[in-house]
């Protein structure tokens, strides 16, 4: 997406673009929570010993801290691939005139306002982009590296909320059960945000998201978990 504001101090945009916007965050919580629950489900309640409860709690926070750092770099790459299309557009807006190319270039950064965007305001987002720095060299800043730390955190701490009824319960059918509940109750929350943040029903993707975790859950129970 062209952005006004990027390489151009001159002209900054009014409103800074969240480090990560809602459905990132709610996205990459979901994606730490099913990994754990994978792990909690893999016990079985009926033949596990304590030292398999500590080989599956330090599996899970070791798989979420490596898939945390994993998905913190997938981001840095994607961060850094906007910038690079982001500079691409700049320098073809740049070295054309012909409405028609403009249209198509706008078009395919902001479809929506470009369709009702009549020549004379196409003419002028065209002059206020020549008006801009030419385009440098796609470079990663402090933001991005802050967005990909916050992926980590969040696809790593949202191991801690399932596996710590292990660690504190010595019972292990007690501590699955509550891990399961824990689990389903934070899928819950997350589908309800989710609804909100895509404008849909917020109890129906809650209701989604929990119904998902409910067949995992159930399917670990099912095969001796």
């Amino acid at each position: 997406m062209i952005q006004l504001s990027s390489d151009a101090p001159a002209a900054p945009s009014r409103r800074e673009k969240r480090v990560l916007e809602p459905d990132e965050r709610i996205a990459e919580v979901l994606f730490g929570l099913i990994m754990a629950i994978t792990f909690t489900g893999s016990l079985s309640v009926a033949t596990s010993q304590r030292d398999d409860v500590r080989s599956m709690v330090i599996g899970a926070i070791g798989c979420n801290l490596a898939w945390g750092i994993i998905d913190g770099v997938f981001y840095l790459l994607g961060a850094l691939a906007a910038r690079g299309s982001n500079a691409q557009a700049l320098r073809a807006l740049r070295n054309t005139q012909d409405p028609q190319q403009l249209l198509r270039i706008v078009s395919a950064a902001l479809p929506l306002v470009a369709s009702v965007l009549e020549p004379a305001e196409l003419e002028s987002i065209h002059q206020r982009l020549l008006r801009l720095p030419p385009p440098q060299v796609a470079r990663l800043g402090g933001r991005d590296f802050a967005g990909a730390f916050g992926v980590f955190l969040l696809v790593f701490l949202s191991t801690f909320p399932v596996t710590l009824p292990f660690v504190f319960l010595n019972d292990i059918r007690h501590a699955m059960r509550l891990s399961n509940a824990i689990a389903l109750s934070m899928l819950l929350v997350a589908g309800i945000a989710y609804g909100r943040v895509v404008g849909r029903s917020p109890w129906g993707f809650g209701a989604g998201m929990v119904a998902l975790g409910g067949v995992l859950v159930g399917l670990t129970i099912a095969l001796g978990g």
